[in-house]
């Protein structure tokens, strides 16, 4: 077992297996913080010697990526030309758990589902809306019940803790006492967007507001506000992350710019 500084590190427990102390979790903890400032400080550095060298990477759910994202990071990299981008397609869930673990510099999430330990910072409004095919009998409704969703076949996202939407429109059904069929799960929303223009379902879909919205497709768009309180997409990174000018200013460009983001 290792004894220093003047205290246990680590304990082993069985044959192959070690196990940090609380003291060995506190150093580890500074160890990472300084490497964290170290890289702060010479990317910095470079940056005043004239030799700006970075790397940015940011994970987010496909649509996001899609349709939100563009703009900015053609904006951002126009002035950043140096900087090494790196963007990663992934679930909501998996999004927060890299930003936690340190993997990503920043994450985009549903601001709801990001937990208290992480930071968030508002980037854009969302609602819940109803995907039917344009000329669908409730496309010309101004206010639908979920008597009436419910006559038609459903496409829902998968259940899970990252889909708040389903777990909210499975409550209602069983309040309200309304039988309903899923012939579709999809966590996608384009991928449902393709079976619901097909006429096979009618869909769900959280979207950023005020922005282009599968423009290409023979959908209409259902509020949804009220029985869904409109949401936020948030910007999100660790509490004790180290900003170095460069990743600031990417943020700088998101908030700054909401408009140039979309498709």
């Amino acid at each position: 077992m290792l004894e220093e500084p003047g205290c246990l590190l680590f304990e082993r427990i069985g044959k192959r297996k070690l196990r940090l102390t609380v003291a060995g979790e506190k150093l580890l903890e500074f160890a990472e913080s300084v490497l964290k400032e170290y890289n702060s400080v010479i990317e910095e550095i470079n940056q005043l010697k004239g030799f700006p060298k970075g790397d940015l990477k940011i994970a987010a759910p496909f649509t996001t990526l899609y349709h939100l994202l563009p703009g900015t990071l053609k904006a951002y990299l126009d002035q950043f030309s140096w900087v090494e981008l790196t963007l990663l397609d992934r679930s909501q869930q998996n999004v927060i758990e890299m930003v936690r673990e340190g993997d990503v510099d920043f994450g985009l999430a549903i601001e709801a589902a990001v937990p208290k330990d992480l930071a968030v910072l508002r980037w854009l409004e969302v609602e819940t809306v109803l995907l039917v095919p344009k000329g669908h009998p409730l496309a010309g409704e101004r206010q639908v019940s979920m008597w009436q969703i419910a006559q038609y076949p459903l496409i829902l996202p998968p259940r899970g803790a990252e889909f708040a939407a389903r777990r909210k429109l499975e409550e209602i059904f069983h309040t309200l006492g309304v039988s309903y069929r899923i012939v579709m799960e999809s966590s996608n929303v384009e991928l449902s967007s393709v079976y619901t223009e097909l006429g096979f379902g009618i869909s769900f879909a959280t979207l950023a507001r005020n922005f282009p919205r599968l423009k290409r497709r023979n959908l209409e768009f259902v509020s949804l506000n009220h029985y869904f309180e409109p949401g936020y997409i948030g910007v999100v990174m660790r509490k004790d992350k180290v900003l170095p000018p460069y990743k600031k200013a990417f943020i700088d460009f998101l908030l700054n710019n909401p408009r140039a983001n979309s498709r």
